[in-house]
């Protein structure tokens, strides 16, 4: 069930054993996961999508969107706008903190 677990965890660098040492379970746990032998409950889920910064939804692959899923509010955009908020979804999380750190300083910029 976990499709993208050992995709992520390979990307940190870690092994099935130094993963499971993370969530209090056994090496085999985490093999039986990739593996799609054995399902996590709901408590590891969260856990574990929160350790790698993405939604539960990619852990099992029902999206291939890696970011967290965050709360949306709907607003009626122009075609620019549409455009600056679909690019900004595709970005990291470190280069989402980069361009909302300069949009603040712009703004406090502009009422100084």
């Amino acid at each position: 069930m976990l499709t993208n677990l050992k995709k992520l965890r390979e990307e940190k660098g870690l092994s099935q054993q130094k993963l499971a040492t993370c969530f209090d379970l056994t090496q085999q746990s985490i093999h039986k996961y990739e593996t799609q032998d054995v399902e996590p409950d709901i408590s590891t889920l969260k856990r574990m999508a929160d350790y790698f910064d993405t939604s539960i939804d990619y852990l099992v692959g029902y999206t291939d969107i890696r970011h967290k899923i965050e709360p949306v509010t709907t607003f009626d955009l122009n075609k620019q706008e549409s455009k600056l908020v679909e690019q900004y979804r595709l970005l990291s999380t470190k280069s989402r903190k980069i361009i909302d750190d300069l949009v603040s300083d712009i703004l406090h910029n502009k009422q100084a």
